[in-house]
């Protein structure tokens, strides 16, 4: 199942900047078991780092204050940060961009609680920022409340996702040119009604800059097939397009009515480009 905005828990750690949710799929990157929370939560070390894992190329860590970070006014809450591990050896001047969830593990309910910044923005990791997180997860109160279900049995679980944003210089530049020709060629097909051939080609003609050919099946094409008299227009030289280079081309077809004038004439848009 996807996220949902369900929130069965107090939220009355003051922390409005976190978005919550849950959902029943497990971190993607790293899980995070603690047990004898108590016993961690009681040690003069406040904080506590997992390994190390891996994701979009790089090295990071869970850092975990059990009783808050105070220098980020989280006393009397558990608060948990992603940190870039190995900063030491990154290039000179490197920066991640990256967009990471955090999640706790609620056991009765079997789903995870995902907190991720409210506001969408990305983070921006470097020499002198190398870590990004919440002082307010959640409330201690919230936490250790068995009915939430985060700490059972003096156990916890914690869990990651990174989703490093790495340019490919992939793109394109679309610049439009244009070009207006009113010219107009004429196809007299002779007993079309006994000729054998499923599809017809005109001879070339010149428009423009560029070969044309007019594409006439007899019996019908596609969804017109059996039903209609299906007409196309086709660029001659569509090999001679420079590579990436589309042709826009806004045409008319009209077949002509040899006895009332009574001309069926359809309009259309399509862009040329070599397959």
């Amino acid at each position: 199942m996807g996220e949902t905005s369900v929130h069965p828990f107090p939220n009355n750690d003051g922390a409005i900047e976190i978005s919550r949710t849950l959902r029943e799929v497990p971190p993607g990157d790293y899980l995070f078991q603690i047990k004898s929370f108590s016993l961690l939560s009681k040690a003069e070390e406040k904080r506590f780092d997992s390994s190390d894992f891996e994701s979009g190329g790089y090295k990071w860590k869970l850092c975990l204050y059990p009783t808050g970070y105070e220098k980020e006014n989280g006393k009397g809450h558990i608060s948990l940060y992603l940190a870039i591990s190995e900063a030491d050896t990154l290039p000179l001047g490197w920066e991640v961009n990256v967009e990471f969830k955090l999640f706790v593990y609620d056991h009765i309910r079997d789903k995870y609680l995902t907190l991720q910044n409210a506001d969408g923005r990305l983070r921006h990791f470097h020499r002198f920022k190398t870590e990004f997180g919440f002082a307010k997860l959640l409330s201690l109160d919230t936490f250790k409340d068995a009915s939430n279900g985060y700490l059972i049995d003096d156990s916890c679980v914690f869990g990651a996702e990174v989703y490093v944003i790495k340019s490919t210089g992939r793109g394109e530049c679309l610049s439009l040119k244009e070009e207006t020709y009113f010219n107009s060629y004429a196809w007299e097909i002779k007993k079309i009604s006994e000729r054998k051939e499923k599809r017809l080609f005109s001879e070339p003609f010149t428009i423009g800059k560029h070969k044309w050919k007019i594409l006439v099946y007899p019996e019908g094409h596609g969804s017109g097939k059996g039903k209609s008299l299906s007409v196309f227009l086709c660029l001659d030289n569509c090999g001679s397009l420079p590579t990436k280079v589309k042709l826009y081309v806004e045409f008319s077809v009209l077949v002509k009515d040899q006895l009332n004038g009574n001309h069926c004439e359809m309009k259309g848009g399509y862009w040329f480009c070599v397959t």
